[in-house]
């Protein structure tokens, strides 16, 4: 057995080693870019409902409509959908970089929907505490808001990152790299099993991973 693993090691190490850092890149960057636009989006949609600090019930109905329509379309459906925007925006629709634009329209609007019931859940005894002292709305959100979501806000991110995981592997249909891709290209359809079994082993040790993780630091925040 030790001499199958040492075999099968010499010869797919460098491309799954190289498949799994692609994964880890376009997870990376599409979170960072779906982060920095699904958070204030969240935030919008919490502030913009009727009652709120900044109601304006046509902005909140114009993004409920947008974000339930994006997150109504299938990940790989959309991934040819919008393939002449990608090309727009990344001059490519192949490689890690060709996925990225696809990736964070994915992600983007299911990151603000989750941001949105986290702050949502928020005690709003403490926010009109707050506003009877005369606290700005914008330091209301990033000093108590966000800070008392902190906990379900990191849990949302972990289940939005094992999403974009999963996202990134059916990727690999249109080239996209990653581990997605390697078992794609030689586990389906040239038939190396042993491929499959490892990529999908290894996809599976990285979400256990992950879950755990963001558990732990949302335990950590909890007691903070």
């Amino acid at each position: 057995m030790q001499i199958s693993i040492g075999g099968f090691l010499d010869r797919w190490g460098d491309t799954l080693w190289e498949a799994t850092l692609q994964t880890f890149q376009m997870v990376g960057i599409s979170l960072f870019f779906s982060v920095v636009i699904g958070l204030p989006l969240g935030v919008l949609l919490v502030l913009t409902r009727p009652g709120k600090s900044w109601s304006n019930p046509l902005l909140y109905q114009i993004l409920n409509l947008i974000i339930n329509m994006i997150r109504s379309v299938p990940f790989i459906i959309l991934l040819f959908f919008i393939l002449p925007f990608t090309k727009w925006v990344s001059g490519t629709t192949i490689g890690v970089r060709g996925v990225i634009v696809p990736l964070v329209v994915y992600t983007a609007p299911y990151i603000a929907r989750l941001m949105e019931q986290a702050l949502f859940q928020v005690d709003r005894g403490v926010i009109e505490a707050y506003e009877a002292m005369g606290i700005r709305t914008r330091d209301i959100i990033w000093h108590v808001m966000i800070r008392e979501a902190r906990p379900s806000i990191v849990l949302g991110l972990t289940i939005a990152t094992i999403g974009l995981i999963g996202a990134t592997a059916m990727a690999g249909l249109v080239g996209g790299g990653g581990l997605g891709d390697l078992a794609y290209r030689f586990g389906h359809l040239r038939y190396e099993a042993d491929v499959m079994y490892f990529t999908v082993g290894l996809l599976i040790l990285l979400v256990q991973g992950l879950q755990t993780l963001g558990n732990r630091l949302a335990d950590l925040l909890k007691k903070d």
